[in-house]
């Protein structure tokens, strides 16, 4: 019998337990395990029911990644569930943990389903670029009907055991998996109830059937925010096979589908994106074994913007805030705003309608930075300038308690010079959360030359605890992901003295895939700023400051490099804008000329890869993947393009590094030169994953 799968007998029933750590993960091991059990309970005439159940924390939460991409190892998950949905004897699914993926789809296969309270069940292949390859998308419709089915499959995300239960996924919600499951096929067996086998049953389907528009509006509704993405397509025409196609047409149709996925460049982006993030945790250059500091009041100084959707961040997580203001008006007004945006969410039913009240409990606004005291971590998110930064550690110094550690939201200021005002060094550290703070994923840790590791593995297992995803970086100017926005941003505003508009700059990057292009973000944060920064440094930049001195601040005053109209947020060119540039241009003595489409993209993306080589060269990241991490999660990098240093590997160093050389040239720019990194590479024809794979070796 398996090592992983083991079957025994009470009396009639039979138990199959899957016991692979972590997580039971389907590798070749437990299918083969899984079939072997089946087949011997099917043969023992004493067995006259079947419970598969799962040891550890949870039921078979998904396939076993590691296997993608090479040879399938015998047996086929396709064959495993066929072997128990065609089993003469009740086979009762038991559920605790997540069934996921392909263990939503062995659940799928068994003739019911049971499942503890806190269970989740879901299909999240779509987020790995795929969609579920083993019948997920022709049982699950059949299961719940197409639209929660679209819902789950298109959109990925799991649903708990009351919804599925309410929906017809699981027959009841039981104590214990396997007592709980043992019970219920007792049952099933005193009730001599007939088998249910998903692939026969069209009733929950048979109202699609008869009007395709119940489905069609579903796909709509799920689709609306998956602009450039595959997956989600396919997984939508898989489910319209369920509804058109008999079952195993179905299933052969969905295997095709799955099949192309898996071969295709954004599945291998979003893959890699997937194990990028989970990378990102390892912590380069910690000792093995350093744990964190316990964490159980955190202070945030500011009650701004920033200083509010950090505190949000944590109050979702159930952790309690002190929020400190100078101001009992500010104060208000940051706890009025997030207390809005609960209620606002709940509105919406983001959120069960008791949380907000539950979470502003947790938020204790106060004035006067002497109530740090009882926090185990402080976090200040006051204004971006050093000398107050360093006046705030000063104080806090005096007033944290010893070994809490002391972070600071600044995105671009140097937290080794910050961390001089305090006589505690070791504790000090960078936490660059991205605005809005309680929407964006990305924590950007800084470590600084002194920073304690205890205090690092603090800061990376808390963000990870209020839902961030950590990438730890170095102390640099921007730290890695304004860094390299600068890179592009110094590109975009030459580009307009050369001949291109705003509109077309903008244009090419979010075709490309971001969210929004640098002359529309300008707008959103507001032009002022970036002129105010200019003046105190005397520098000019003819263009953006005609357009200040203009009062086109932006969204703020409804007109910038754009206008908006009152109460718009939609961003229209503008021909005074275009007026505006030529006069400046013509001062200036510059001539126009075409700009191409492929220019534009190639000087905004490849730039911002050269800095990428910096950084890593410099040691402010520790892996390509990491700098990744940071543009996916802090910058709406396009999941399907897997992250710049990856999308770069795909392109090709060798052209990046020649088509930098001529732009350096082109337009006398020698910062432009691709960095040594970036040339050693080329020259050899290697990419940035091959140094990843090299530190792995070594």
């Amino acid at each position: 019998m398996s090592e992983v799968v083991k079957l025994e007998r009470h009396d009639e029933v039979g138990i199959v337990t899957v016991d692979s750590p972590p997580v039971n993960a389907l590798s070749a091991a437990v299918r083969g395990g899984i079939l072997e059990c089946i087949k011997a309970a099917v043969a023992d005439p004493a067995i006259k029911g079947i419970v598969l159940t799962c040891a550890g924390r949870t039921f078979i939460a998904g396939a076993d990644i590691t296997e993608f991409g090479k040879p399938p190892k015998p047996p086929a998950l396709n064959d495993v569930l066929a072997e128990i949905e065609n089993s003469p004897k009740p086979v009762v699914a038991a559920i605790h943990g997540t069934a996921l993926g392909g263990g939503l789809e062995v659940a799928l296969a068994c003739h019911f389903r049971v499942a503890v309270k806190e269970a989740r069940l879901g299909l999240p292949e779509v987020k790995l670029g795929l969609l579920p390859g083993a019948g997920g998308t022709q049982r699950l419709p059949r299961a719940v009907g197409p639209e929660l089915a679209v819902k789950m499959i298109v959109g990925g995300d799991p649903i708990g055991a009351a919804e599925a239960l309410k929906n017809g996924l699981i027959e009841e919600i039981i104590e214990g998996p396997a007592s709980g499951g043992e019970a219920f096929v007792r049952k099933l067996l005193a009730e001599k109830r007939p088998l249910r086998r998903l692939r026969d049953d069209d009733s929950k389907i048979a109202a699609a059937k008869a009007d395709r528009s119940i489905f069609t509006n579903a796909v709509a509704a799920m689709t609306k925010k998956s602009r450039g993405l595959e997956a989600p397509f396919a997984a939508a025409d898989a489910v319209g096979y369920a509804i058109d196609l008999p079952f195993d047409e179905g299933l052969k149709k969905e295997r095709e589908g799955f099949l192309k996925l898996v071969a295709s460049d954004q599945s291998k982006a979003q893959r890699y994106a997937f194990f990028a993030e989970r990378e990102a945790n390892k912590i380069a250059g910690v000792p093995e074994g350093t744990k964190s500091r316990p964490v159980n009041r955190v202070a945030i100084l500011g009650a701004g913007t920033m200083g509010g959707g950090i505190a949000m961040s944590f109050a979702n997580a159930g952790v309690p805030v002190t929020l400190i203001e100078t101001g009992e008006e500010q104060l208000k007004r940051g706890l009025g705003i997030m207390q809005k945006n609960w209620e606002a969410t709940a509105a919406r039913g983001g959120i069960p309608a008791d949380a907000p009240a539950k979470r502003m409990a947790l938020i204790n606004g106060v004035v006067g930075i002497e109530n740090v005291g009882d926090a185990d971590l402080v976090i200040e998110a006051v204004f971006e300038t050093m000398a107050v930064k360093k006046e705030v550690f000063g104080k806090l110094d005096q007033f944290a308690k010893p070994g809490a550690v002391l972070a600071s939201n600044t995105s671009y200021l140097n937290i080794d010079e910050i961390a001089k005002s305090t006589k505690r060094p070791q504790d000090v550290l960078g936490m660059h959360f991205f605005s809005p703070a309680n929407v964006m994923k990305l924590c950007e840790i800084v470590r600084a030359d002194k920073t304690a590791p205890d205090a690092l593995v603090t800061a990376v297992t808390i963000a990870r605890k209020i839902a961030k995803v950590p990438a730890v970086v170095g102390v640099c100017d921007g730290f890695v992901g304004n860094r390299m926005l600068a890179q592009r941003g110094k590109q975009s505003e030459k580009l307009l003295f050369e001949g291109a508009l705003p509109q077309q700059v903008d244009a090419v990057v979010t075709k490309f895939g971001m969210p929004m292009g640098p002359f529309a973000m300008g707008d959103l944060a507001g032009l002022d700023i970036g002129w105010r920064s200019r003046k105190d440094r005397g520098i000019k930049s003819e263009i953006a400051d005609a357009l200040c001195e203009a009062g086109r601040f932006g969204q703020k005053t409804g007109k910038g490099y754009y206008k908006y109209e009152a109460g718009s947020r939609a961003p229209l060119p503008d021909p005074d804008v275009e007026k505006l540039i030529d006069e400046t241009l013509l001062r200036l003595g510059r001539k126009k000329r075409v700009v191409s489409d492929e220019e534009i993209l190639e000087r905004m993306m490849y730039p911002m890869i050269n800095e990428g080589a910096k950084i890593l060269e410099e040691g402010i990241a520790a892996r390509p993947s990491d700098i990744d991490v940071v543009w996916l999660y802090g910058y709406g990098w396009p999941i399907y393009r897997g992250g710049p240093m990856f999308w770069a590997d795909s392109v090709g160093l060798k052209h990046i590094a020649d088509r930098l050389s001529f732009y350096a040239k082109e337009t006398n720019d020698p910062s432009l030169e691709p960095a040594p990194l970036l040339k050693k590479l080329a020259a050899e024809g290697k990419t940035f994953a091959s140094l990843a794979a090299a530190s792995k070796a070594a």
